[in-house]
């Protein structure tokens, strides 16, 4: 009896000590938390590997570098796209300006209206032109005479003479000659057969026609051109100096231009 006691309790021993020791053996595994490894690439995405001596980052593949040739040809485009952001504005071009032509923004100061002494034998009233200064005169009397800047024939289309103020228009209409017409179409620059009157209208505000000739004085939509010698023979001048003049101006004026 004693003897079959001792082999259950030796075959119970031997049953249960695998057992033990398995956990005897797990109890020392988990004493201590094994050491965090931290990859030493933070850029890329990584996963944490714990314990062991073999601790890798688990990260997506990098995408292959674009071609030297790519990139250059980027570098070009963008630099070509600041370049073209720095370039200042065009700005709207004005009417009857030619694009080679540089703009006066002001008359000349000289060219204003202004009372200036002026000894001369006419009789009040005469207008007198001086085409190489680019003046207009309109005799007050007492040795003086009301002073305006204009603009005058171009090279070409100088003349000098007498004659009188045969007709007064405010805001005429404009019929071009068919020679102008000709001559400015051979230039590339093509003219109206009628422009009614208006800012936009070369005659400006005011016109007064002298004698029977196509020769007028009259106002202009390129003030900037006054103190010029750039019209086709006719002497113009900015539209709020020719409102001054024709208001004192009458019919049968008499107009010297030298």
């Amino acid at each position: 009896m004693k003897k079959t006691l001792f082999m259950v309790l030796g075959l119970t021993t031997a049953l249960f000590s695998p057992a033990l020791s398995n956990t005897a053996s797990a109890n020392d595994r988990y004493r201590e938390r094994p050491p965090v490894v931290v990859s030493p690439d933070l850029t890329a995405p990584w996963v944490m590997q714990l314990g062991g001596s073999r601790v890798r980052p688990v990260g997506y593949a990098q995408r292959p570098a674009k071609p030297r040739v790519y990139q250059q040809r980027a570098t070009r485009e963008i630099t070509r796209r600041d370049a073209i952001r720095q370039q200042p504005r065009k700005r709207a071009q004005q009417v009857a300006v030619r694009p080679n032509k540089v703009v006066k923004s002001q008359v000349e100061p000289q060219f204003l209206p202004q009372v200036v002494a002026y000894e001369t034998k006419h009789p009040t009233g005469t207008i007198v032109i001086d085409t190489n200064n680019r003046f207009l005169y309109l005799v007050t009397g007492n040795g003086k005479a009301r002073r305006y800047g204009v603009g005058v024939g171009k090279p070409g289309f100088e003349w000098a003479g007498t004659h009188k103020v045969t007709a007064k228009k405010e805001w005429p209409t404009w019929t071009p000659p068919k020679e102008m017409i000709a001559r400015e179409a051979a230039k590339g620059h093509y003219l109206p057969a009628f422009m009614e009157g208006g800012p936009q209208n070369p005659l400006g505000s005011r016109a007064m026609y002298l004698g029977s000739t196509l020769y007028r004085i009259h106002g202009t939509n390129a003030p900037w051109t006054i103190g010029s010698a750039v019209s086709s023979g006719c002497i113009r001048m900015r539209n709020e100096d020719v409102v001054d003049l024709y208001e004192r101006v009458k019919l049968g004026t008499k107009v010297i231009v030298i």
